[in-house]
């Protein structure tokens, strides 16, 4: 009986085993899960992405999968609930860190219920009013907000988006309330903008550098430690020279898939986003996004794990003290 039993166990073994080293199975599409809708700067990244992964990954196609909503939080739950076969991933932004404080009753454990695959980019914001805007400086415009204390529309993607996450934190920098407004997405936040029908705007370079280039708004700032180098946002002060000392925040995005990911698998998908990030094509397209693909050692999962645990500390203070939610 016992020697039935461990054949039994070995066979298992064996087949699990098998079923790893396969990985990517040729005829079977991976599914990398966005969780915000498409066209927005996430999806970009995601997309751009999933065409250099290819070659790595052997020529297996990489479709990208769309699922919004909660904050970003229904995306990441389809991949914690998939099958880790590294067939299903997540890509997801600085969001990670945020839902854990900002999604009421999540339905999984954002430090557990995954594993993690390694970083792909850091993108900057830039700080950014209506055309209409009096202010020619930030000096200038901090005498307009707090001119205008109780007044002030600050724009934002949606609850648990990147201009969200940095509406928030500019709040709490100039300490002056704001009254925030969603947008389904940032293309209508930022035609209200144009339009002057809300104040200001804080989001990625990967959506406001042709306004800004275009002047079809007033930019006063990047949040970067320094500034930055691309044609349209070259001449634009960071926020900590400007007088938010210490002010800096970037939107980070990371590759995850569900717990229990093999650890071949895992070593595989690693590799071929390592690979992927050393492809000029796309170092170009995340360059021409304004966005900085990642190169220091938090494309290592075990160091990409403990970043996103520093983050979740960095932003739940901020958040609960703005009481933004999504249910």
């Amino acid at each position: 009986m016992i020697k039935s039993f461990t054949a039994i166990f070995l066979a298992i073994a064996s087949i699990a085993s098998t079923q790893a080293s396969d990985f990517p199975i040729k005829d079977k599409p991976i599914t990398l899960v966005v969780p915000f809708v498409a066209g927005g700067p996430t999806d970009r990244v995601a997309r751009d992405l999933a065409e250099a992964m290819r070659k790595p990954l052997g020529g297996v196609i990489v479709v990208v999968d769309n699922a919004a909503g909660a904050g970003g939080s229904i995306g990441a739950n389809k991949v914690a609930k998939a099958n880790p076969d590294g067939h299903t991933l997540l890509l997801h932004h600085i969001g990670m860190a945020t839902m854990p404080t900002l999604v009421r009753n999540i339905p999984f454990k954002v430090e557990t219920d995954f594993e993690y695959l390694g970083m792909i980019n850091d993108v900057p914001m830039t700080l950014i009013a209506k055309p209409q805007m009096p202010a020619n400086n930030f000096k200038e415009l901090m005498v307009w907000i707090n001119a205008n204390k109780g007044k002030i529309n600050l724009g934002n993607a949606g609850v648990g988006s990147a201009s969200h996450l940095c509406g928030l934190l500019v709040q709490n920098a100039v300490q002056v309330d704001m009254t925030t407004v969603p947008y389904k997405g940032t293309a209508p936040a930022l035609t209200d903008l144009m339009g002057g029908q809300i104040d200001l705007l804080c989001d990625q370079t990967t959506n406001t550098s042709t306004q800004i280039e275009a002047q079809k708004v007033k930019a006063y700032a990047v949040t970067t430690s320094k500034r930055l180098t691309t044609p349209a946002l070259k001449d634009l002060p960071t926020l900590d020279e400007s007088g938010l000392k210490n002010f800096q925040v970037t939107i980070w995005h990371g590759l995850y898939g569900p717990k229990g990911l093999p650890a071949d698998v895992q070593t595989k998908i690693s590799n071929a986003l390592k690979a992927a990030l050393k492809d000029p094509e796309f170092i170009e397209k995340q360059k021409g996004l304004g966005a900085v693909v990642i190169t220091d050692n938090r494309i290592e999962g075990a160091e990409h794990k403990k970043f996103v645990a520093a983050e979740i500390i960095k932003w739940s203070p901020v958040i609960k003290a703005a009481g933004d939610y999504a249910d």
